[in-house]
């Protein structure tokens, strides 16, 4: 239960960030995941699990700002007459 309830507060905390705040956690994230592959090619990585738990980390950025793309009111198409 206390999983639940930690992703929660992470998802909470996503939300609470402005735009590019939200972008700066997104580019970091992809970083360190890169990092991470790097690590487990060269046999460096002590806990592969931490792989998942950044890939998780990256769909609830994107997530995120997919939502608020959408919540976006739409702006008017072509040009009135």
């Amino acid at each position: 239960m206390a999983k639940k309830t930690k992703t929660k507060t992470k998802i909470t905390d996503i939300r609470k960030l402005s735009e590019a705040a939200l972008k700066k956690e997104l580019d970091e994230a992809y970083r360190r995941l890169f990092s991470l592959h790097l690590q487990r090619e060269t046999l460096q990585l002590a806990n592969h699990r931490e792989i998942p738990k950044v890939r998780r980390a990256i769909a609830r950025c994107k997530t995120v700002a997919r939502q608020r793309t959408l919540a976006a009111p739409a702006a008017p198409k072509g040009g009135s007459a």
